[in-house]
């Protein structure tokens, strides 16, 4: 969602806070903008790019500000609906992300206070309220402003009179960086990468004041409250290019190592850091969004088969709603970024209901790894590309432990079978490897299919949530409509919809459900209706019914996911190329977020 950075040092603010705005990029946002503090409050905005709000920048002389990425809530995207927002007098500057929900009341008895607004946003309330509360005091009015509203938010804010930056949470991820002689606000690590690696994460209800020498952290009502210290472990470079022509494919190809990191340390001996989460556990939930809700999918499936224990897959934002837990559930949530509010709020609620709760995450310090039970840390490294890869096989990875896990702690899996599955997982970097060398069939497919207006992904078992991960991913970045379907409820419907202009894509490796398939992929193929098939090499039967057929490395058949998860990314990837689409930032989309 929307990016915020913040700078107070002894360094001219400008290019800093534009140099850390454009690694927020990824995160989705329809306009820009940069307000500097020197003698006055310097403000410049623009719809569009970090590029655009860079043609007109002006020299902005100062050594603290706030500079933002808007993706639009309230309001259309327009310079005058661009942060950061001034006060009447233009002496103090605001940048919010989230929603302000109780923004009309106040906006109200501001204007009849004789407040006057710009814009169509509830952002700006915010900073008249503060202004109808300063006393020379910024930290002061900020907190008082901030008992008066609802809803999710990061602030920050900055005035023209105090050496200072005030920012806020709830419910919106903020990170503080630590520098020499210099402080940083950001609501995402990749923007600090370039000037520091020391975070702290802010937590809900608190409020941060930094300054060139000081941070301090405190309660909103006041109490300080000391923090823990993170370094991060990726570099700068981790979040560059490499030389790839986009993020997206750079983090395919690093999906081999990145399954070797989430195996490291965990295998042989199955060190999850879980303790006896098995004791006492009746049944597991799995909750998440968007492809982190494709991984539970698969989890429940692996769970059930590997650990004998009845298991759901649930989305988020609907779980909160209706949860079927009690506690003797285990609670699985999945968020690559950990601060995805729908993820964060329905853990809450399975935690207030009595369950265990296990995070699985690829951002250490985020709020979902420090609310959680235990945590189980994916290790994929920075993702930037908006459409997830890495961190999606990685997932796939981490509740393919945590079932063998209950397996054995369960005594449904015999150590022979363990080990058996323990020397698969081995070999998984290996066979990942193996498909990205041998990715030309995929991009020719790719070609082939980038001028139909729908594409149809079909599987069985373990692998239907992997059709619509594959759906997911090819919608994402290409435009393309996409629907993903298990197998055998073609005939309740979607069937009524295959023409020889709509290829179906079908998971098809050899596994209990292969001969279910084949027969649905001949169903498909009288209808005139194009079929590609996912098989495991040297499958010859496959190839005498599809039309054509795409290979990954023969495997044990609960292995099979992951790899045909790679050839759906490379296949999106490259027909969104083929199709010349913005394929790290594709439209209306955003990496996390953080607002229901």
């Amino acid at each position: 969602m929307c990016g915020i950075v913040g700078y107070v040092g002894n360094e001219q603010a400008r290019d800093i806070l534009i140099a850390a705005l454009k690694r927020l990029e990824y995160r989705g946002y329809d306009s820009a903008g940069i307000a500097v503090v020197g003698k006055t409050v310097q403000l410049h905005k623009s719809v569009g790019n970090i590029s655009k709000l860079m043609e007109g920048l002006p020299e902005l002389k100062g050594t603290r500000g706030i500079a933002h990425t808007r993706w639009a809530t309230h309001g259309a995207p327009s310079t005058r609906n661009a942060h950061p927002f001034l006060d009447c007098k233009g002496n103090i500057a605001l940048a919010h992300n989230g929603i302000i929900e109780n923004y009309e009341e106040i906006k109200r008895e501001l204007v009849a206070k004789g407040h006057t607004f710009t814009s169509e946003t509830d952002t700006e309330t915010l900073v008249h309220l503060i202004e109808s509360l300063y006393d020379g005091n910024l930290e002061k009015a900020v907190r008082a402003a901030i008992k008066r509203v609802r809803g999710s938010y990061a602030i920050v804010v900055v005035s023209k009179d105090e050496n200072k930056i005030v920012g806020v949470r709830n419910e919106s991820p903020m990170v503080v960086g630590l520098g020499e002689k210099a402080n940083y606000l950001a609501s995402d690590v990749p923007a600090l990468l370039k000037y520091t690696n020391r975070v702290i994460y802010l937590d809900d209800g608190e409020l941060v004041v930094i300054e060139p020498g000081a941070v301090r952290v405190t309660k909103l009502d006041g109490k300080p409250v000391k923090k823990e210290e993170h370094r991060i472990e990726w570099t700068i470079e981790d979040a560059e290019k490499g030389g790839y022509a986009h993020f997206m494919l750079k983090e395919i190809h690093e999906q081999p190592k990145a399954l070797l990191d989430t195996l490291i340390g965990r295998i042989p001996d199955l060190n999850l850091g879980l303790n006896d989460i098995a004791k006492d556990i009746t049944k597991v939930a799995l909750i998440a969004c968007g492809t982190a809700y494709h991984a539970a999918m698969v989890g429940k499936y692996l769970i059930e088969r590997l650990a004998n224990l009845p298991s759901s897959a649930h989305i988020a934002s609907e779980f909160r709603f209706s949860p079927s837990v009690d506690p003797g559930t285990l609670a699985i949530v999945i968020s690559q970024s950990g601060e995805t509010l729908d993820s964060i709020m329905a853990m809450r609620e399975a935690k207030r209901l009595g369950c265990r709760t296990v995070a699985v995450c690829n951002v250490t310090g985020s709020t979902l790894t420090r609310e959680a039970d235990f945590t189980f840390m994916t290790r994929a490294g920075p993702e930037i590309g908006v459409a997830a890869s890495k961190t999606f096989t990685t997932q796939l990875v981490a509740v393919l432990l945590i079932a063998t896990y209950l397996g054995r702690s369960r005594g449904v899996l015999d150590s022979e079978e363990v080990r058996h599955l323990i020397t698969e997982m081995r070999q998984l970097p290996r066979q990942v490897q193996s498909v990205l060398d041998n990715s030309g069939a995929i991009k020719l497919t790719a070609e082939w299919i980038s001028s139909a207006r729908d594409v149809f992904f079909i599987g069985r078992n373990l692998n239907y949530p992997i059709a619509l991960e594959g759906a997911l991913k090819l919608k994402e970045i290409s435009y393309i409509h996409a629907e993903g379907h298990p197998a055998g409820e073609l005939k309740h419907g979607p069937i009524a919809l295959f023409t020889k202009e709509t290829p179906v894509i079908a998971c098809a490796v050899r596994d209990k459900t292969y001969d279910k398939i084949l027969g649905n992929i001949r169903e498909s193929s009288a209808r005139g209706t194009p079929v590609i098939a996912i098989g495991f090499e040297g499958d010859t039967d496959l190839q005498r019914y599809a039309d054509l057929v795409l290979q990954i490395p023969k495997v044990h058949e609960i292995f099979a996911p992951i790899l045909i998860s790679v050839v759906f990314q490379l296949l999106a990837y490259y027909v969104a190329l083929a199709k010349g689409c913005p394929i790290d930032m594709p439209r209306n989309l955003a990496k996390s977020v953080t607002v229901e």
